[in-house]
């Protein structure tokens, strides 16, 4: 029985991929690195913005502190957030099926707090939420459980009653290795590992639509 959910929040909760997709690649052009390799997005995007900072500096040389880096980064993106990024579909029509059965849920996310807040906020679908957890509290980001463990003590959940919902291979992995019952959604960026996705989740979904079978036991 699923007594809690963990939801990430881009590419999951708001269609958002897209913008992290470009945000390095466009730090990186103001910083007069003019071809960045597919491989170097690839990586980052595996990473918290703690870790993407230090690895710009470390492995591409980028002359910045750490802290201008993560700043900088976060002022390319914020406009997007605040004013444009949109939810997914079914993202209410869920939240509102999980308040009718009392079912907790709360936000782990490796995006900036700030800016999860603000677009949740502005969606009107904030206050539902038990939490948003990001790299604030967990610096060390998705690689490791520490994050969903502390979502599912929020919750008041054991990890297999926890029903972790993401769209990123190795977020999916780092759950399923530390317990916890697994949701791959389909995301149009992340389309690539849907093989692996689809072999290493509980359930593959296409999208929050069927995630309520999911809950409901339907799959």
């Amino acid at each position: 029985m699923i007594k809690g959910i963990i939801f990430d929040l881009d590419g999951t909760v708001i269609d958002s991929m897209s913008v992290w997709n470009d945000v390095d690649r466009n730090f990186l052009l103001e910083n007069g690195i003019t071809s960045p390799s597919a491989a170097v997005s690839d990586q980052v995007r595996k990473m918290s913005v703690d870790q993407a900072a230090q690895f710009f500096i470390d492995e591409l040389g980028i002359p910045h502190t750490k802290e201008y880096i993560i700043n900088r980064i976060e002022e390319l993106v914020r406009i997007e957030y605040e004013e444009n990024i949109q939810l997914k579909p079914y993202v209410t029509e869920l939240l509102g099926m999980l308040d009718e059965k009392g079912i907790p849920y709360g936000v782990a996310t490796a995006t900036y707090k700030s800016l999860a807040e603000a677009v949740l906020k502005r969606c009107g679908i904030y206050d539902r939420f038990r939490f948003v957890l990001t790299d604030a509290e967990y610096p060390k980001g998705k690689k490791f459980p520490d994050i969903f463990i502390g979502g599912a003590e929020r919750l008041g959940t054991e990890p297999a009653e926890t029903l972790v919902i993401e769209d990123s291979l190795h977020c999916v992995e780092t759950a399923v290795n530390a317990g916890f019952l697994t949701a791959a959604v389909y995301d149009e960026v992340s389309s690539s590992d849907s093989e692996k996705l689809r072999e290493t989740a509980d359930y593959y979904i296409g999208s929050l639509r069927e995630a309520e079978q999911i809950i409901n036991g339907g799959m």
